[in-house]
Protein backbone atom coordinates (compact mmCIF):
# COMPACT_ATOMS: atom_id res chain seq x y z
CA UNK A 1 0.00 0.00 0.00
CA UNK A 2 2.82 2.60 0.82
CA UNK A 3 4.76 1.38 -2.59
CA UNK A 4 1.56 2.73 -4.16
CA UNK A 5 0.82 6.10 -2.45
CA UNK A 6 4.70 6.72 -2.78
CA UNK A 7 4.36 5.95 -7.02
CA UNK A 8 1.15 8.24 -6.78
CA UNK A 9 3.12 11.09 -4.75
CA UNK A 10 6.28 10.43 -7.51
CA UNK A 11 3.86 10.86 -10.59
CA UNK A 12 2.75 14.29 -8.98
CA UNK A 13 5.47 15.53 -8.50
CA UNK A 14 6.61 14.92 -11.95
CA UNK A 15 3.45 16.76 -13.28
CA UNK A 16 4.63 19.82 -10.61
CA UNK A 17 7.73 19.58 -13.30
CA UNK A 18 6.23 19.73 -16.24
CA UNK A 19 4.08 22.64 -14.60
CA UNK A 20 7.04 24.62 -13.20
CA UNK A 21 9.04 24.02 -16.29
CA UNK A 22 5.98 25.55 -18.44
CA UNK A 23 4.96 28.38 -16.21
CA UNK A 24 9.03 29.27 -15.83
CA UNK A 25 9.13 29.21 -19.80
CA UNK A 26 6.15 31.60 -19.69
CA UNK A 27 7.14 33.65 -17.25
CA UNK A 28 10.58 34.05 -19.08
CA UNK A 29 8.89 35.24 -22.02
CA UNK A 30 6.31 37.90 -20.07
CA UNK A 31 9.50 39.53 -18.48
CA UNK A 32 10.84 40.47 -21.24
CA UNK A 33 12.90 37.08 -22.63
CA UNK A 34 15.53 36.94 -19.57
CA UNK A 35 15.41 33.57 -18.02
CA UNK A 36 18.05 34.52 -15.44
CA UNK A 37 15.63 36.75 -13.47
CA UNK A 38 12.72 34.23 -14.23
CA UNK A 39 14.84 31.80 -12.61
CA UNK A 40 15.68 34.21 -9.49
CA UNK A 41 12.40 35.59 -9.08
CA UNK A 42 10.77 31.69 -9.45
CA UNK A 43 13.88 30.89 -6.53
CA UNK A 44 12.51 33.53 -4.75
CA UNK A 45 9.39 31.47 -4.42
CA UNK A 46 10.92 28.40 -3.72
CA UNK A 47 12.16 30.32 -0.66
CA UNK A 48 9.88 31.91 0.56
CA UNK A 49 7.17 28.74 0.44
CA UNK A 50 10.34 26.50 2.32
CA UNK A 51 10.29 29.52 4.96
CA UNK A 52 6.19 29.39 5.66
CA UNK A 53 6.63 25.88 5.92
CA UNK A 54 9.61 25.84 8.31
CA UNK A 55 7.33 28.03 10.23
CA UNK A 56 4.40 27.09 10.57
CA UNK A 57 5.78 22.73 10.87
CA UNK A 58 8.73 23.99 13.16
CA UNK A 59 11.06 21.45 12.52
CA UNK A 60 13.97 20.55 15.20
CA UNK A 61 17.10 22.59 13.92
CA UNK A 62 20.09 19.93 13.18
CA UNK A 63 23.33 19.93 15.61
CA UNK A 64 26.42 22.07 14.11
CA UNK A 65 28.12 19.01 14.35
CA UNK A 66 25.95 16.96 12.25
CA UNK A 67 25.91 19.98 9.49
CA UNK A 68 29.98 19.79 9.75
CA UNK A 69 30.01 16.14 8.88
CA UNK A 70 27.67 15.93 6.47
CA UNK A 71 29.33 15.30 3.01
CA UNK A 72 29.57 18.13 0.34
CA UNK A 73 27.58 16.19 -2.33
CA UNK A 74 24.74 16.57 0.20
CA UNK A 75 25.10 20.44 -0.27
CA UNK A 76 24.65 20.37 -4.07
CA UNK A 77 20.80 19.75 -4.03
CA UNK A 78 20.26 23.65 -4.23
CA UNK A 79 22.39 25.06 -6.48
CA UNK A 80 21.29 21.93 -9.02
CA UNK A 81 17.87 22.61 -8.21
CA UNK A 82 18.74 26.30 -9.48
CA UNK A 83 19.71 24.96 -12.81
CA UNK A 84 16.83 22.69 -13.54
CA UNK A 85 14.35 26.18 -13.03
CA UNK A 86 16.74 28.40 -15.25
CA UNK A 87 16.83 25.49 -17.77
CA UNK A 88 12.95 25.02 -17.22
CA UNK A 89 12.61 28.86 -18.21
CA UNK A 90 15.09 28.97 -20.80
CA UNK A 91 13.94 25.91 -23.03
CA UNK A 92 10.34 25.27 -22.12
CA UNK A 93 9.32 27.84 -24.41
CA UNK A 94 11.62 26.86 -26.80
CA UNK A 95 11.33 22.64 -26.86
CA UNK A 96 7.79 22.42 -25.68
CA UNK A 97 6.74 21.01 -22.17
CA UNK A 98 6.41 16.99 -23.86
CA UNK A 99 10.06 17.50 -25.57
CA UNK A 100 11.64 19.33 -22.31
CA UNK A 101 10.36 16.81 -19.96
CA UNK A 102 11.05 13.88 -22.15
CA UNK A 103 15.02 15.02 -22.09
CA UNK A 104 14.97 15.87 -18.52
CA UNK A 105 13.71 12.69 -17.71
CA UNK A 106 16.18 11.06 -20.09
CA UNK A 107 18.96 12.41 -18.35
CA UNK A 108 17.51 11.49 -14.96
CA UNK A 109 17.00 8.03 -16.04
CA UNK A 110 20.53 7.60 -18.04
CA UNK A 111 22.52 9.64 -14.02
CA UNK A 112 20.28 7.25 -12.20
CA UNK A 113 21.57 4.34 -13.64
CA UNK A 114 25.07 5.10 -13.34
CA UNK A 115 24.44 6.37 -9.40
CA UNK A 116 22.45 3.07 -8.92
CA UNK A 117 25.03 1.04 -10.49
CA UNK A 118 28.28 2.09 -8.62
CA UNK A 119 26.18 2.83 -5.13
CA UNK A 120 27.33 6.29 -5.52
CA UNK A 121 26.30 9.48 -3.28
CA UNK A 122 24.87 6.87 -0.41
CA UNK A 123 22.60 4.77 -3.00
CA UNK A 124 22.04 0.97 -2.56
CA UNK A 125 23.95 -0.81 -5.51
CA UNK A 126 21.54 -1.95 -8.02
CA UNK A 127 23.71 -3.08 -11.25
CA UNK A 128 22.76 -2.31 -14.71
CA UNK A 129 20.98 -4.81 -15.96
CA UNK A 130 19.60 -6.06 -19.60
CA UNK A 131 15.94 -5.18 -18.49
CA UNK A 132 17.36 -1.74 -16.89
CA UNK A 133 19.11 -0.74 -19.98
CA UNK A 134 16.46 -1.74 -22.48
CA UNK A 135 14.05 0.34 -20.16
CA UNK A 136 16.34 3.16 -20.64
CA UNK A 137 16.40 2.54 -24.40
CA UNK A 138 12.90 2.82 -24.22
CA UNK A 139 12.60 5.95 -22.98
CA UNK A 140 14.88 7.65 -25.52
CA UNK A 141 12.90 6.34 -28.23
CA UNK A 142 10.36 7.75 -26.67
CA UNK A 143 12.23 11.37 -26.73
CA UNK A 144 12.52 10.69 -30.41
CA UNK A 145 9.14 10.18 -30.88
CA UNK A 146 7.81 13.14 -29.19
CA UNK A 147 10.46 14.97 -30.75
CA UNK A 148 10.22 13.88 -34.67
CA UNK A 149 6.34 11.97 -34.65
Amino acid sequence: MHTTIFALLAVGAGACIALQASANGKFRQNIGDNPMFAAFLSICGTIITATLAMLILRPPMPSTAVLRETPWWNWIGGPLGALIVLAGAALTSRLGAALFIALVVGGQLLCSLVLDHFALMGLKEQPVTAGRVLGALLVVTGVLCIKYL
